[in-house]
């Protein structure tokens, strides 16, 4: 039996800025008012980022907007949040972030059963030049698909 999977938050900015290389699947620490807030889909990891200190993970900026019968225990939205991943995970993560060009960017953020999970990439950076081949791809891809379209109506 399969566990269901709830989509909360897509960075698709992620994808366009960044050569995703590998993909981690991480819980993360929230409190009560937090995941209520995740169920009902209020959360946005735009302009968030990963960062490893004293071998612990932690996301920065990512917004879960208050609960509105939450009053006195919400917490702030944009605060600091720790991942929870295996040590082992998080040392190969720091080895390969050592590296030039390498980052960790949150990918999306779901629910697996009743779990809140995050998905971090190991990315590195894409060049202007890169991002103006996958446009141009994505154009081309488009074009074809309109063409096909038409040809097949018509």
């Amino acid at each position: 039996m399969g566990e269901s999977v709830k989509l909360i938050a897509n960075n698709k900015k992620a994808y366009h800025d960044y050569f995703i290389e590998q993909k981690y699947e991480t819980g993360i620490a929230l409190h009560g008012t937090e995941v209520k807030s995740l169920r009902m889909g209020k959360c946005s990891i735009k302009e968030s980022f990963i960062r490893i200190e004293n071998g612990e993970v932690f996301i920065y900026g990512m917004h879960i907007s208050p609960y509105e019968k939450g009053n006195i225990f919400n917490k702030d939205p944009l605060r600091t949040r720790k991942l929870l991943m295996h040590r082992g995970e998080i040392g190969r993560l720091t080895g390969r972030i050592a590296e030039k060009g390498y980052t960790l960017v949150p990918l999306q953020v779901y629910f697996r059963g009743s779990l809140a999970k995050v998905e971090i990439g190991l990315a590195k950076g894409k060049k202007l030049y890169d991002k103006r081949q996958d446009i141009a791809k994505k154009d081309m891809r488009r074009e074809a698909e309109r063409e096909y379209k038409v040809r097949n109506l018509g």
